[in-house]
């Protein structure tokens, strides 16, 4: 496959001037008293908390959490977000005023929202990561420990690293061209819909929501997945790489990795490395419900890469499409964007992690 695509290849597409970007920096996005503004200026870390990630448990459990990062790290700023996308805004503004590092307390959604600010605001701003969410796969790549006295310590070694960014064009649920970053992971197929599942969230292409906050962690995705995996249609998909011809083919799942888990530990793409400018583009075939089942411990150890429904790849550039038109959920980063087409790009070594 061919490796020759370039930044200036990237920038040189026709579709991205006119897309808009998920990363909003607007000041009215924020009610003022959860502004990023209105944030006293300071040089210490700034703590961005969502305390509605892990089904509300986040903000119940903050007060122990403070205590604990206070003890084992030091002092902090905190500021706590009220709804969705408030987290990329407080980053972009609080990277572009200099603060040198910004740390996401949440699940992964929280994760990648705070480093598109960082990314948007073209800052050498450090993302520190302080686990508390549903899904917690980032940090399982990165290795950081879920208990939070450790992940404090882990902080303050000031180890640092830069990673690779993915960055994805695609189409929100209001049918507008939008793009974003992402971190970890972002799929399409059953996918898309194991997290409409696990979010309790109601689609408008698929109704009757599983109620959130019910189950957490692995079991929300287990529960999700049997349940996607019963019920879903699989779609045909036509998957261009780097430049090449379109290969079509009935995919339960298209995942496009820049890191190694999603869906509550699934090891979906074993040989996925953050620094390696490459994403790993790893489609799960034609298989039926039981197929998937009685499979699925591959799936979570990383062993599913031999199957002969499984098919791998390595990429700078990913085009996917619904080939019959249908409607094919898109998430990235554990969070329902909108559905297909979809571009997949990488950014080579773009955000640094303390980690």
């Amino acid at each position: 496959m061919s490796k020759t695509e370039n930044k200036s290849d990237r920038s040189a597409s026709p579709r991205t001037p006119r897309r808009k970007s998920a990363v909003r920096t607007q000041p009215s996005a924020l009610n003022p008293q959860r502004s990023a503004f209105s944030i006293q200026r300071s040089a210490l870390p700034l703590v961005i908390v969502n305390p509605t990630s892990a089904g509300g448990a986040t903000g119940r459990a903050w007060p122990r959490m403070a205590s604990d990062l206070r003890e084992h790290f030091g002092a902090f700023n905190c500021v706590f977000t009220g709804r969705g996308g408030e987290a990329r805004v407080i980053a972009a503004s609080e990277a572009a005023a200099g603060r040198r590092l910004i740390i996401a307390c949440g699940g992964d959604g929280t994760i990648a929202e705070v480093a598109n600010g960082i990314l948007a605001a073209g800052a050498d701003t450090e993302l520190g990561i302080l686990p508390s969410g549903t899904g917690g796969d980032f940090r399982r790549t990165l290795g950081i420990p879920t208990r939070t006295a450790d992940a404090a310590l882990a902080l303050k070694r000031e180890r640092t690293q830069l990673i690779d960014v993915g960055r994805v064009e695609y189409f929100n649920p209001e049918g507008e061209a939008e793009w974003r970053y992402f971190v970890n992971v972002a799929s399409c197929g059953m996918g898309g819909e194991v997290i409409r599942r696990v979010k309790g969230e109601k689609s408008r292409w698929l109704p009757l929501p599983v109620p959130a906050g019910l189950l957490t962690g692995r079991a929300a995705y287990a529960l999700a997945a049997l349940q996607t995996a019963l019920a879903f249609t699989k779609p045909t998909l036509g998957v261009r790489i780097d430049g090449g011809r379109e290969h079509q083919l009935v995919a339960a799942n298209l995942c496009v990795a820049n890191a190694r888990y999603f869906g509550g530990g699934m090891k979906i793409a074993p040989e996925a490395k953050l620094d390696d400018g490459q994403l790993d583009v790893v489609a799960i075939g034609d298989l039926g419900a039981l197929k998937i089942l009685t499979n699925v411990q591959h799936l979570y150890l990383g062993t599913h890469l031999g199957l002969a429904q499984v098919h791998h790849a390595h990429a700078r550039r990913i085009l996917a499409r619904g080939v019959a038109g249908e409607k094919v959920l898109l998430e990235v980063d554990g969070e329902l964007v909108g559905t297909l087409p979809a571009t997949f790009d990488i950014l080579p070594r773009s955000l640094r992690i303390r980690a």
